[in-house]
């Protein structure tokens, strides 16, 4: 993260012996602060945003009113859009970086195998969730059970996301050199293209929403150039479309 220098205020000559008053120099010019490189920002960012997401959806679901299609729609589609990308997720973990962990670091295999096998368990309780959201959105009167439901999962998803970031990521630290893409947002772009899901471009901005415009810069530096060339546009569209669930951002 960015750090802040403290404000220096203006500094001042010395009075001369002719005793002349003292003049103030130009202020000083301070740093821009320096942002640091996020390690495995592909994997780091899509926890956040399943965090972010799965706290404010419980609160859109409680909201849904009777005959508020255009709220209902913007749900279901975020929502599909969500678990889509948590698929994807899992299906890179466990069919490209798992395996490499495996070979390079055999001591984490007993831990991958239980990760693995949460994805699975993970999987089936998003889709049963998806079932309850599709329930809600087409009648907003059984939104409240729905919610407690989603709150559930959010809590069941901590468990998972903590371990890899506590017990994983750190080794990975160690094992893949500096420079390696495996982890990396320009990875994960690379291989949701390749991948039949989410557009790469929805994927983006999803990503990093709220994320702080400094680290943002950083992040597209490491992308290619179309990547950082039509961002403006795609976080402008997301915008739209994301307005009539969460409401104008502020």
């Amino acid at each position: 993260m960015p750090r802040h220098l403290l404000p220096v205020g203006p500094t001042y000559v010395p009075a001369q012996s002719d005793g002349s008053h003292a003049v103030p120099s130009a202020p000083p010019v301070t740093p821009a602060p320096r942002v640091e490189p996020m390690p495995f920002a592909g994997l780091r960012l899509v926890h956040a945003a399943l965090r972010r997401d799965l706290a404010r959806l419980p609160q859109a679901l409680r909201l849904l009113q009777p005959g508020d299609e255009i709220a209902a729609d913007a749900l279901q589609r975020h929502w599909d859009f969500m678990t889509a990308m948590i698929t994807c997720h899992h299906e890179q973990q466990d069919s490209r970086l798992w395996p490499l962990l495996r070979r390079f670091a055999p001591e984490l295999r007993l831990l991958l195998n239980w990760l693995e096998a949460d994805h699975h368990n993970l999987d089936h309780s998003f889709t049963r969730v998806t079932t309850l959201v599709r329930i809600a959105t087409r009648d907003p009167a059984s939104s409240w059970p729905v919610a407690y439901a989603v709150e559930e999962l959010a809590a069941r998803l901590e468990t998972h996301l903590r371990i890899e970031e506590r017990q994983l990521l750190p080794r990975m630290d160690g094992i893949f050199p500096a420079g390696s893409r495996i982890g990396t947002l320009p990875e994960l772009l690379d291989l949701l293209r390749a991948a039949d899901g989410p557009a790469s471009s929805d994927a983006l901005v999803w990503l990093l929403e709220g994320v702080d415009p400094a680290q943002i810069d950083r992040l597209l530096a490491d992308c290619d150039d179309e990547t950082a060339r039509y961002w403006p546009h795609w976080r402008d569209t997301y915008a739209r479309c994301t307005d009539q669930l969460w409401g104008p951002a502020r």
